[in-house]
């Protein structure tokens, strides 16, 4: 499948996207299940949660965060559960739209040939984000580029180096209770910054375009 041209955001434009997107068929030959993208898009959101992919649990639901992780996010973020699933509001948009299954370690990475074939798309409708939040070294690699670090604690800890409208963050898995307790920093520093940003986003009238 070729890779996707971003195009002028509409609605029309934006649904035949969403149509295509859940009808990919990219990688069913190496997923553990049947292709499901999991997404959530709508052109006035202001924030976007650039995700890993889904879970186990998200796989069999099809709603993007439904599971241990998405109700920790949500509260880093200070949302409730209405807001988070608004996508006027926030935009849920992982590297790997659909489970990639399971590894010796946890979940294994997203696929590789998901972003190049749609992610530029998709980001083209959303011309009002204000603040992007890049969950996981995927999420920052694609969005921080040359910018992140060589670890993803490296690249948190530099966390006011991407301005006002990027924000890294660990992935709010359990798996990361570790990592959480080794570096109170996080919750010390970059909660309330996080929790103020999304705040603001939300409540300003949706503007601008950070897509080049």
């Amino acid at each position: 499948m070729a890779s996707r041209t971003p195009s002028s955001p509409s609605a029309s434009a934006l649904e035949r996207l969403l149509g295509e997107v859940r009808q990919c068929r990219l990688c069913a030959e190496r997923l553990p299940h049947p292709p499901r993208p999991v997404l959530q898009l709508g052109a006035t959101a202001r924030v976007l949660v650039a995700g890993q992919a889904p879970g186990r649990r998200v796989n069999l639901s099809g709603i993007p965060f439904d599971d241990a992780s998405g109700k920790r996010l949500r509260d880093w973020m200070g949302v409730d559960t209405r807001t988070f699933y608004d996508p006027s509001a926030v935009a849920l948009l992982p590297m790997g739209l659909c489970y990639p299954g399971t590894g010796p370690g946890g979940d294994l990475p997203p696929r590789p040939e998901c972003a190049p074939a749609w992610r530029a798309a998709l980001l083209a409708q959303l011309p009002r984000v204000e603040l992007v939040l890049a969950v996981g070294r995927h999420a920052q690699a694609w969005h921080l580029g040359p910018a992140a670090r060589a670890t993803l604690t490296e690249t948190v800890r530099a966390w006011r180096d991407g301005g006002p409208g990027l924000l890294p963050l660990p992935h709010p898995s359990p798996r990361n209770n570790r990592w959480l307790r080794d570096n109170p920093w996080f919750e010390d520093e970059v909660l309330p910054a996080l929790r103020a940003r999304v705040a603001a986003a939300l409540a300003r009238p949706p503007t601008g375009n950070p897509w080049p």
